[in-house]
């Protein structure tokens, strides 16, 4: 049995945030097919899709689809890729998964060297935050000259948003400080160690930072949202997949980004989850200060929108990316489907 399935049986039958999901979830892919695949005699048909990874905010995806609460259409069958931070889009790029997670301006950046990749739902939105130690004189992105800052690799869409943002208020990090790429566990021991100033992670990392004293100076959408005016919450990366795979599968991308939307909007629902989850996201039961802290922390990382606003926000982070430098141009094709019918409500 699935050690998540095992651990929160018991909230199954009545009252579970699982059990409640699964009721809910079976009523709306109890009539989905996907089309071109297998009858309900045959095999399921198998896509191999990314994992969110070990310390990030998608560590949850895997373990709650698997678990059986959020069904999957029955032609339709995962088989997960381990993924980590950063790292996604290369396997994606590569062919090694057919879904995986994708920012706006890695897409763009790509596009132009012949990968056509598209987005076609939502996942995470921007969390990234920018901590310092507690006795860091350091009070803002104006103070970072000069500083030596850690950060995902400088491929991550994390890395791509902070450095947009760090631009929109005067600062680039490229020329300005010495920057450390690497992933969040070893950025953490090199912060812990005093060997960096700065570190710009994600969640839970950053979380468990600041339930251990840390102190967090900036997020990169409060950034963003100071520079643009623009408050829809920043997209940080959405379910992706090759042009032409995703137009021949298109039910299939509309039944994942439907499933992920719904595991996001209970979540949203019953923030409370995030805590109950705690040890997917690799935070052990001792850190209780960090589980606490999880609900109110993380619970609008979880994108639950697909329409116009967000659209309208991917846009402005390649017109800005462009305008700072950052991309050399915009890309030909749009990159983001806007006809997948993500219900929201």
């Amino acid at each position: 049995m699935n050690p998540l399935s095992q651990q929160l049986k018991p909230g199954l039958s009545r009252r579970g945030f699982l059990g409640e999901a699964a009721l809910a979830s079976a009523a709306a892919f109890a009539s989905v097919t996907v089309p071109g695949m297998r009858t309900a005699n045959a095999d399921p048909a198998t896509i191999r899709v990314t994992d969110g990874g070990p310390g990030s905010a998608g560590a949850i995806w895997r373990p709650l689809i698997d678990s059986g609460a959020y069904p999957l259409p029955k032609d339709l069958k995962i088989e997960w890729v381990n993924g980590t931070p950063g790292q996604v889009q290369l396997q994606l790029a590569t062919g090694a998964a057919n879904v995986a997670v994708f920012g706006a301006l890695g897409v763009a950046e790509l596009q132009p060297r012949g990968s056509d990749i598209v987005i076609f739902g939502p996942a995470l939105n921007n969390h990234g935050r920018w901590i310092v130690r507690d006795n860091s004189n350091i009070r803002s992105v104006k103070d970072l000259p000069g500083k030596t800052i850690a950060s995902l690799n400088e491929a991550s869409d994390t890395f791509r948003q902070a450095r947009l943002a760090a631009l929109q208020h005067g600062i680039d990090l490229k020329k300005d400080s010495r920057l450390v790429f690497g992933a969040p566990t070893a950025n953490v021991a090199l912060f812990e160690r005093g060997d960096v100033d700065v570190v710009i992670t994600i969640e839970p990392t950053a979380t468990r930072l600041v339930a251990r004293g840390a102190r967090e100076i900036a997020r990169t959408g409060d950034l963003w949202r100071d520079a643009t005016g623009d408050n829809t919450p920043l997209f940080l990366v959405g379910l992706a997949a090759h042009r032409q795979w995703a137009e021949q599968n298109r039910t299939t991308t509309a039944a994942l980004a439907n499933v992920l939307v719904d595991i996001h909007r209970k979540i949203r629902a019953k923030p409370q989850i995030l805590s109950e989850l705690h040890k997917e996201f690799g935070i052990p039961d001792s850190e209780r200060a960090a589980i606490e802290l999880l609900p109110k922390r993380l619970v609008d990382v979880y994108g639950v929108d697909w329409g116009k606003p967000v659209f309208n926000n991917i846009e402005r982070q390649i017109d800005e990316a462009v305008k700072a430098g950052i991309l050399a141009k915009r890309p030909d094709k749009t990159i983001y489907d806007a006809s997948i019918n993500v219900t929201t409500g």
